[in-house]
Protein backbone atom coordinates (compact mmCIF):
# COMPACT_ATOMS: atom_id res chain seq x y z
CA UNK A 1 0.00 0.00 0.00
CA UNK A 2 1.43 3.35 -1.06
CA UNK A 3 -0.46 6.26 0.51
CA UNK A 4 0.81 9.78 0.99
CA UNK A 5 -0.32 10.01 4.62
CA UNK A 6 0.52 13.70 5.02
CA UNK A 7 -1.48 14.78 1.97
CA UNK A 8 -4.72 12.85 2.34
CA UNK A 9 -7.95 14.66 1.62
CA UNK A 10 -11.27 14.14 3.35
CA UNK A 11 -12.68 11.77 0.74
CA UNK A 12 -13.98 8.26 0.21
CA UNK A 13 -11.11 5.81 -0.08
CA UNK A 14 -11.62 2.07 -0.41
CA UNK A 15 -10.42 -0.05 2.49
CA UNK A 16 -10.52 -3.81 3.01
CA UNK A 17 -13.60 -4.52 5.09
CA UNK A 18 -16.82 -3.13 6.51
CA UNK A 19 -19.14 -4.51 9.20
CA UNK A 20 -22.89 -5.13 8.90
CA UNK A 21 -25.80 -6.29 11.00
CA UNK A 22 -29.50 -6.56 10.13
CA UNK A 23 -32.44 -5.97 12.46
CA UNK A 24 -35.17 -8.40 11.49
CA UNK A 25 -38.08 -10.04 13.37
CA UNK A 26 -37.48 -7.79 16.35
CA UNK A 27 -33.79 -8.54 16.97
CA UNK A 28 -30.32 -7.70 15.69
CA UNK A 29 -28.37 -10.37 13.82
CA UNK A 30 -24.71 -11.27 14.21
CA UNK A 31 -22.04 -8.88 12.95
CA UNK A 32 -20.98 -9.81 9.43
CA UNK A 33 -17.71 -8.90 7.73
CA UNK A 34 -17.88 -7.82 4.09
CA UNK A 35 -15.39 -6.62 1.50
CA UNK A 36 -18.15 -5.26 -0.76
CA UNK A 37 -18.83 -1.51 -0.90
CA UNK A 38 -22.45 -1.99 -1.99
CA UNK A 39 -25.42 -4.11 -0.98
CA UNK A 40 -28.84 -4.85 -2.49
CA UNK A 41 -31.81 -2.91 -1.12
CA UNK A 42 -35.53 -2.93 -1.83
CA UNK A 43 -36.66 0.04 -3.91
CA UNK A 44 -39.33 0.72 -1.29
CA UNK A 45 -36.84 1.00 1.59
CA UNK A 46 -37.85 3.71 4.07
CA UNK A 47 -34.36 5.27 3.98
CA UNK A 48 -34.94 6.11 0.31
CA UNK A 49 -38.48 7.46 0.64
CA UNK A 50 -38.90 8.83 4.14
CA UNK A 51 -35.41 9.61 5.35
CA UNK A 52 -35.09 6.91 8.00
CA UNK A 53 -31.32 7.28 8.24
CA UNK A 54 -28.80 8.20 10.90
CA UNK A 55 -25.01 8.25 10.91
CA UNK A 56 -22.10 8.94 13.21
CA UNK A 57 -18.52 10.04 12.71
CA UNK A 58 -15.50 9.23 14.85
CA UNK A 59 -11.79 8.53 14.44
CA UNK A 60 -9.06 6.08 15.33
CA UNK A 61 -5.48 7.24 15.90
CA UNK A 62 -2.02 5.70 16.09
CA UNK A 63 -0.14 6.88 19.15
CA UNK A 64 3.58 7.47 19.46
CA UNK A 65 3.65 4.13 21.29
CA UNK A 66 2.23 2.43 18.18
CA UNK A 67 -1.06 1.63 19.92
CA UNK A 68 -4.43 2.29 18.32
CA UNK A 69 -6.83 4.57 20.16
CA UNK A 70 -10.55 5.27 19.86
CA UNK A 71 -12.08 8.41 21.33
CA UNK A 72 -15.38 8.24 23.25
CA UNK A 73 -17.09 5.82 20.85
CA UNK A 74 -19.52 4.89 23.62
CA UNK A 75 -20.88 8.44 23.34
CA UNK A 76 -21.34 8.03 19.59
CA UNK A 77 -23.33 4.87 20.33
CA UNK A 78 -25.60 6.72 22.74
CA UNK A 79 -26.12 9.57 20.30
CA UNK A 80 -27.12 7.13 17.54
CA UNK A 81 -29.70 5.67 19.92
CA UNK A 82 -31.08 9.18 20.46
CA UNK A 83 -31.28 9.70 16.69
CA UNK A 84 -32.97 6.33 16.20
CA UNK A 85 -35.60 7.21 18.79
CA UNK A 86 -36.21 10.54 17.13
CA UNK A 87 -37.22 9.02 13.79
CA UNK A 88 -38.54 5.65 15.06
CA UNK A 89 -35.74 3.34 13.93
CA UNK A 90 -34.51 0.20 15.69
CA UNK A 91 -31.91 1.17 18.28
CA UNK A 92 -28.41 -0.28 17.98
CA UNK A 93 -27.33 -1.39 21.47
CA UNK A 94 -24.25 0.38 22.83
CA UNK A 95 -22.37 -2.91 23.13
CA UNK A 96 -23.12 -3.91 19.52
CA UNK A 97 -22.12 -0.47 18.24
CA UNK A 98 -18.82 -0.51 20.12
CA UNK A 99 -18.02 -4.08 19.09
CA UNK A 100 -18.64 -3.24 15.43
CA UNK A 101 -16.46 -0.12 15.57
CA UNK A 102 -13.59 -1.89 17.29
CA UNK A 103 -13.79 -4.85 14.91
CA UNK A 104 -13.81 -2.80 11.72
CA UNK A 105 -10.85 -0.73 12.92
CA UNK A 106 -8.74 -3.79 13.63
CA UNK A 107 -9.73 -5.43 10.33
CA UNK A 108 -8.50 -2.32 8.50
CA UNK A 109 -5.48 -1.76 10.71
CA UNK A 110 -3.14 -1.23 7.76
CA UNK A 111 -5.08 1.88 6.77
CA UNK A 112 -4.61 3.68 10.10
CA UNK A 113 -2.22 6.58 9.41
CA UNK A 114 1.04 6.66 11.36
CA UNK A 115 1.57 8.91 14.34
CA UNK A 116 2.67 12.41 13.43
CA UNK A 117 1.18 12.35 9.94
CA UNK A 118 -1.72 14.64 10.87
CA UNK A 119 -4.11 12.04 9.45
CA UNK A 120 -6.48 9.58 11.11
CA UNK A 121 -8.81 6.70 10.33
CA UNK A 122 -12.32 8.10 9.91
CA UNK A 123 -15.09 5.74 11.02
CA UNK A 124 -18.63 6.06 9.67
CA UNK A 125 -21.38 4.05 11.42
CA UNK A 126 -24.63 4.12 9.45
CA UNK A 127 -28.16 3.04 10.40
CA UNK A 128 -30.81 2.88 7.66
CA UNK A 129 -34.35 1.65 7.20
CA UNK A 130 -34.09 -1.12 4.62
CA UNK A 131 -37.55 -2.60 5.07
CA UNK A 132 -40.02 -1.56 2.32
CA UNK A 133 -43.02 0.66 3.16
CA UNK A 134 -45.16 2.67 0.77
CA UNK A 135 -47.07 4.36 3.57
CA UNK A 136 -45.43 6.87 5.90
CA UNK A 137 -44.54 4.53 8.74
CA UNK A 138 -41.39 2.98 10.26
CA UNK A 139 -39.73 0.04 8.56
CA UNK A 140 -39.74 -3.43 10.08
CA UNK A 141 -36.14 -4.06 8.98
CA UNK A 142 -32.98 -1.99 9.50
CA UNK A 143 -29.35 -2.34 8.50
CA UNK A 144 -26.43 -1.13 10.60
CA UNK A 145 -23.09 -0.71 8.82
CA UNK A 146 -19.67 0.60 9.77
CA UNK A 147 -17.01 1.49 7.21
CA UNK A 148 -13.71 3.34 7.47
CA UNK A 149 -11.19 5.31 5.45
CA UNK A 150 -7.95 7.22 6.17
CA UNK A 151 -8.45 10.98 5.99
CA UNK A 152 -6.53 14.20 6.29
CA UNK A 153 -7.89 17.56 7.54
CA UNK A 154 -11.56 18.34 6.81
CA UNK A 155 -10.59 21.80 5.58
CA UNK A 156 -7.58 21.95 3.24
CA UNK A 157 -6.04 24.68 5.36
CA UNK A 158 -5.89 22.36 8.37
CA UNK A 159 -5.76 24.09 11.77
CA UNK A 160 -5.78 27.58 10.29
CA UNK A 161 -8.30 30.42 10.69
CA UNK A 162 -11.05 30.56 8.06
CA UNK A 163 -13.76 33.02 7.04
CA UNK A 164 -17.45 32.15 7.31
CA UNK A 165 -20.65 33.68 5.95
CA UNK A 166 -23.91 34.12 7.84
CA UNK A 167 -26.76 32.54 5.92
CA UNK A 168 -30.18 34.20 6.25
CA UNK A 169 -32.07 32.68 3.32
CA UNK A 170 -31.74 29.02 4.35
CA UNK A 171 -32.50 27.17 7.58
CA UNK A 172 -30.62 24.01 8.45
CA UNK A 173 -33.29 22.78 10.86
CA UNK A 174 -36.32 24.09 12.73
CA UNK A 175 -36.96 24.14 16.48
CA UNK A 176 -38.62 20.91 17.62
CA UNK A 177 -37.56 19.29 14.35
CA UNK A 178 -34.56 17.00 13.79
CA UNK A 179 -31.73 19.50 14.22
CA UNK A 180 -30.63 17.89 17.49
CA UNK A 181 -30.41 14.47 15.79
CA UNK A 182 -27.61 13.27 13.53
CA UNK A 183 -29.77 12.41 10.54
CA UNK A 184 -28.99 12.90 6.86
CA UNK A 185 -31.83 15.30 6.14
CA UNK A 186 -30.18 18.03 8.21
CA UNK A 187 -27.09 17.85 6.04
CA UNK A 188 -29.07 17.77 2.78
CA UNK A 189 -30.80 20.96 3.95
CA UNK A 190 -27.42 22.64 4.41
CA UNK A 191 -25.91 21.90 1.01
CA UNK A 192 -27.30 24.87 -0.93
CA UNK A 193 -26.16 27.43 1.61
CA UNK A 194 -22.73 25.83 2.06
CA UNK A 195 -22.23 25.77 -1.71
CA UNK A 196 -23.27 29.41 -1.89
CA UNK A 197 -20.72 30.24 0.80
CA UNK A 198 -18.00 28.37 -1.09
CA UNK A 199 -18.79 30.20 -4.31
CA UNK A 200 -18.41 33.50 -2.47
CA UNK A 201 -15.02 32.52 -1.08
CA UNK A 202 -16.00 31.40 2.43
CA UNK A 203 -15.16 28.12 4.16
CA UNK A 204 -18.76 27.43 5.12
CA UNK A 205 -22.10 28.99 6.12
CA UNK A 206 -23.17 29.93 9.63
CA UNK A 207 -26.84 29.52 10.51
CA UNK A 208 -29.07 31.61 12.72
CA UNK A 209 -32.05 30.28 14.63
CA UNK A 210 -34.90 29.48 12.26
CA UNK A 211 -37.59 31.16 14.35
CA UNK A 212 -36.31 34.69 14.97
CA UNK A 213 -32.98 34.95 13.14
CA UNK A 214 -31.51 36.50 16.29
CA UNK A 215 -29.31 33.77 17.73
CA UNK A 216 -26.32 31.76 16.53
CA UNK A 217 -27.21 28.18 15.64
CA UNK A 218 -24.95 25.65 13.89
CA UNK A 219 -21.69 26.64 12.22
CA UNK A 220 -21.82 24.76 8.94
CA UNK A 221 -21.63 21.06 9.88
CA UNK A 222 -20.24 21.90 13.34
CA UNK A 223 -20.96 23.59 16.68
CA UNK A 224 -19.88 27.18 17.33
CA UNK A 225 -17.96 28.47 20.33
CA UNK A 226 -16.59 31.87 21.32
CA UNK A 227 -14.00 32.92 23.89
CA UNK A 228 -14.13 36.09 25.95
CA UNK A 229 -13.08 37.12 29.47
CA UNK A 230 -11.74 33.63 30.23
CA UNK A 231 -15.15 32.15 29.36
CA UNK A 232 -16.03 29.45 26.82
CA UNK A 233 -19.43 30.31 25.33
CA UNK A 234 -21.41 27.96 23.07
CA UNK A 235 -25.03 28.19 21.88
CA UNK A 236 -27.90 26.29 23.42
CA UNK A 237 -30.73 25.50 21.02
CA UNK A 238 -33.31 22.81 20.26
CA UNK A 239 -31.92 22.58 16.72
CA UNK A 240 -28.20 22.13 17.49
CA UNK A 241 -26.54 18.72 17.41
CA UNK A 242 -25.20 17.47 20.74
CA UNK A 243 -21.52 17.51 19.79
CA UNK A 244 -19.20 15.09 21.58
CA UNK A 245 -16.25 17.28 20.58
CA UNK A 246 -17.93 20.38 22.00
CA UNK A 247 -18.70 18.67 25.31
CA UNK A 248 -15.09 17.50 25.51
CA UNK A 249 -13.83 21.04 24.89
CA UNK A 250 -16.11 22.35 27.64
CA UNK A 251 -14.55 19.89 30.07
CA UNK A 252 -11.06 20.96 29.01
CA UNK A 253 -11.95 24.65 29.30
CA UNK A 254 -13.09 24.09 32.87
CA UNK A 255 -9.83 22.26 33.61
CA UNK A 256 -8.01 25.39 32.37
CA UNK A 257 -9.86 27.40 35.01
CA UNK A 258 -12.28 28.90 32.53
CA UNK A 259 -15.98 29.47 32.99
CA UNK A 260 -18.30 27.62 30.58
CA UNK A 261 -21.62 29.04 29.40
CA UNK A 262 -24.08 27.01 27.32
CA UNK A 263 -26.89 29.41 26.44
CA UNK A 264 -28.57 31.25 23.59
CA UNK A 265 -25.95 33.49 21.95
CA UNK A 266 -27.32 36.66 20.30
CA UNK A 267 -25.75 37.49 16.96
CA UNK A 268 -24.57 40.90 18.22
CA UNK A 269 -22.42 39.14 20.81
CA UNK A 270 -20.01 38.15 18.06
CA UNK A 271 -18.55 41.63 18.41
CA UNK A 272 -17.46 40.83 21.98
CA UNK A 273 -15.57 37.58 21.39
CA UNK A 274 -11.78 37.55 21.45
CA UNK A 275 -11.63 34.17 19.65
CA UNK A 276 -14.13 31.99 17.84
CA UNK A 277 -14.21 28.52 16.38
CA UNK A 278 -16.27 25.66 15.01
CA UNK A 279 -15.87 22.20 16.50
CA UNK A 280 -16.77 18.66 15.50
CA UNK A 281 -15.27 15.24 14.84
CA UNK A 282 -14.15 15.92 11.26
CA UNK A 283 -12.07 19.06 11.86
CA UNK A 284 -11.80 18.85 15.68
CA UNK A 285 -11.55 22.67 15.81
CA UNK A 286 -11.70 25.10 12.91
CA UNK A 287 -10.53 28.53 14.13
CA UNK A 288 -12.58 31.41 12.73
CA UNK A 289 -10.89 34.63 11.63
CA UNK A 290 -13.88 36.47 10.18
CA UNK A 291 -17.67 36.11 10.05
CA UNK A 292 -19.43 38.17 7.39
CA UNK A 293 -23.12 39.06 7.41
CA UNK A 294 -23.69 40.12 3.77
CA UNK A 295 -27.36 41.06 4.25
CA UNK A 296 -26.62 43.42 7.15
CA UNK A 297 -23.27 44.45 5.65
CA UNK A 298 -21.47 43.58 8.88
CA UNK A 299 -18.20 41.80 9.56
CA UNK A 300 -16.80 40.35 12.79
CA UNK A 301 -13.08 39.66 13.11
CA UNK A 302 -11.25 37.47 15.63
CA UNK A 303 -7.47 37.62 15.98
CA UNK A 304 -5.42 37.50 12.80
CA UNK A 305 -5.76 35.53 9.60
CA UNK A 306 -2.59 33.51 10.06
CA UNK A 307 -2.70 32.03 13.54
CA UNK A 308 -5.43 30.69 15.85
CA UNK A 309 -5.87 32.44 19.20
CA UNK A 310 -4.05 31.17 22.30
CA UNK A 311 -7.09 29.59 23.99
CA UNK A 312 -8.30 27.93 20.78
CA UNK A 313 -4.79 26.58 20.19
CA UNK A 314 -4.52 25.21 23.71
CA UNK A 315 -7.91 23.53 23.47
CA UNK A 316 -7.01 21.96 20.13
CA UNK A 317 -3.57 20.78 21.18
CA UNK A 318 -4.89 19.30 24.41
CA UNK A 319 -7.80 17.45 22.83
CA UNK A 320 -5.71 16.09 19.95
CA UNK A 321 -2.97 15.19 22.42
CA UNK A 322 -5.42 13.08 24.42
CA UNK A 323 -6.85 11.49 21.28
CA UNK A 324 -3.43 10.46 19.97
CA UNK A 325 -1.99 9.44 23.34
CA UNK A 326 0.60 12.23 23.40
CA UNK A 327 -1.01 13.60 26.56
CA UNK A 328 -2.41 11.81 29.58
CA UNK A 329 -6.13 11.04 29.44
CA UNK A 330 -7.44 11.85 32.95
CA UNK A 331 -11.07 11.46 31.82
CA UNK A 332 -10.99 7.91 30.50
CA UNK A 333 -12.09 9.11 27.05
CA UNK A 334 -9.81 6.89 24.99
CA UNK A 335 -9.79 3.14 24.55
CA UNK A 336 -6.64 1.37 23.43
CA UNK A 337 -7.28 -1.53 21.09
CA UNK A 338 -5.19 -4.70 21.31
Amino acid sequence: MDLDWKNLGFNILKTDYNIRSVFRDGKWGELEVSSEDTFPMHIGATCLHYGQESFEGLKAYTGADGKIRLFRHDENARRMIQSARGILMAEVPVELFMEAVEKVVMLNKRFIPPHGSGASLYIRPLLIGTGPEVGVRPASEYTFLVFVMPVGPYFKTGFKPVDMMICRDHDRAAPQGTGHLKVGGNYAASMCSIQDAHEKGFATAMYLDAKEKKYIDECGPANFFGIRNNTYVTPKSESILNSITNRSLQTLAESFGMKVEVRPVPLEELADFEEAGACGTAAVITPIHRIVDPVKDLSYTFGNADNPGPVTSRLYETLVGIQTGDLEDPYGWTKILD
